[in-house]
């Protein structure tokens, strides 16, 4: 049975080819946009190698201790950061937003001076780095670029990345931060006595060492103080910033709203599983590379939000969205491996407002999840050209369609035309 949609955004019924197609023309006028600002929906020599290797393979193979010491870790970025930012020679400013409970450095990289913001965050599940990949070529590009155009780019829109905002959790592959309750009671007394939050673990993909789910740890109220009344809290409800992660995305954030005015766009880098599938559209029953999404706030577009967060706008996350999979078609044709992308799982009534791109977008802006196929420790170093290229490219196309103003023209409703990978006609 189909999964019901708001009725303000159900629409006559079209095929998906002829939707495609239009989205598609969108898109190569988002491509021609982008040229005239010299940016960024480029393929590398590894990305053409990729698009060129033909259609997806018809098995999904996974391994269950894959190495996974490829990836950008810590340090590595660290010093991979500073350069740029030598590099770029003043043009890309890095800044430390913060430190994890073991102390690591958060990092927030800054690029571009205008108006319009796109903030971006990866890792933030600790075994989810494809994003980390894509930003650090994202930053190197933008820093040294020395033709004008790209300049005319950057006089327009600022870029905020941070690239790793998990790294304890990071450092052992897992999923959930390094933090235990008694040193979250040991930061806000308050809260002693008081039932664990529910989005807290005493252990973690195999460790025993707690940590939250840094992504449940949002509150629209930015200036929320954890109080012992709202715990332990359920999954619908917004967090309670009870992490130095989630609290240096949030004064991030804010600094940048308070500096800019808004912050107009937010992206959420993320992995999914590993071996869903296309469900319609031209590449019908391939393996999915990227699917994405808009905040998830449960039935008629969040309705019961919008008399405490009028800034609220779903549209605007969709347009955005569609934006991001319509850079992605137009660069490498709607056959590529690279351009397999869809819906994330979103039933009407699916509700986390607890996660970042849930609270900024009832602040106003318009925020996008990216969900890769796999995880380091699903696949390994396998396909990892192909994940970050797209990823890249999808970043990219955001920040071109807020330059040029083309992710404010087209249709958000057209975001439900893209094809999901099969859970909207998963049966009740």
């Amino acid at each position: 049975m189909r999964t019901d949609r708001s009725t303000r955004n159900t629409r006559t019924t079209r095929t998906t080819r002829t939707t495609r197609t239009r989205a598609l023309r969108t898109a190569v006028a988002t491509v021609a946009a982008s040229a005239a600002l010299g940016t960024v929906l480029v393929t590398s020599p590894a990305a053409a190698t990729v698009t060129a290797a033909g259609s997806e393979p018809g098995n999904c193979k996974t391994s269950g201790d894959p190495s996974w010491s490829g990836w950008t870790d810590h340090d590595q970025l660290g010093a991979t950061l500073r350069q740029i930012e030598q590099t770029s020679k003043g043009r890309v400013r890095v800044d430390v937003a913060g430190r994890t409970t073991q102390g690591r450095e958060l990092w927030a990289a800054r690029v571009g001076t205008g108006p319009r913001v796109l903030m971006v965050t990866s890792a933030i599940h600790g075994n989810e780095r494809t994003g980390t990949e894509a930003l650090i070529g994202i930053l190197k590009d933008l820093g040294s670029s020395s033709d004008p155009k790209t300049a005319e780019l950057l006089s327009k829109v600022t870029l905020v990345a941070m690239p790793m905002v998990n790294p304890d959790g990071g450092e052992l592959n897992r999923r959930i931060d390094v933090r235990s309750w008694d040193q979250t009671v040991a930061q806000f007394p308050q809260l002693a006595g008081a039932p664990r939050a529910w989005y807290h673990s005493l252990s973690g993909d195999g460790i025993d060492q707690p940590g939250y789910d840094l992504n449940r740890d949002f509150n629209p109220d930015l200036n929320y103080v954890p109080r012992a009344s709202d715990l332990p809290g359920k999954q619908t409800d917004a967090g309670f910033f009870l992490s130095p992660e989630s609290r240096a995305i949030r004064d991030t954030y804010v600094k940048m709203r308070t500096e800019k005015g808004s912050v107009d766009a937010f992206i959420d880098l993320h992995h999914m599983g590993p071996c869903e599938r296309i469900t319609g559209g031209p590449q019908d029953g391939k393996l999915i590379t990227v699917s994405l999404d808009y905040p998830p706030l449960g039935v008629n577009d969040g309705a019961k939000y919008k008399k405490q967060w009028p800034k609220l706008d779903q549209d605007k996350s969709r347009r955005y969205a569609l934006t991001v999979a319509n850079g992605i078609a137009a660069a490498y044709g709607e056959q590529s491996r690279l351009a397999a992308t869809g819906r994330y799982l979103h039933p009407d009534a699916r509700e986390y407002a607890g996660q970042g791109r849930s609270a900024f977008a009832l602040n106003g802006t318009g925020t996008v999840l990216f969900e890769v196929r796999g995880q380091q420790d699903d696949l390994g170093q396998r396909q990892r050209g192909m994940f970050v290229q797209s990823v890249r490219t999808g970043v990219e196309s955001l920040l071109t369609g807020l330059a040029t103003g083309s992710a404010d023209r087209v249709d958000g409703d057209d975001f439900f035309e893209l094809p999901d990978y099969g859970w909207e006609t998963t049966a009740d």
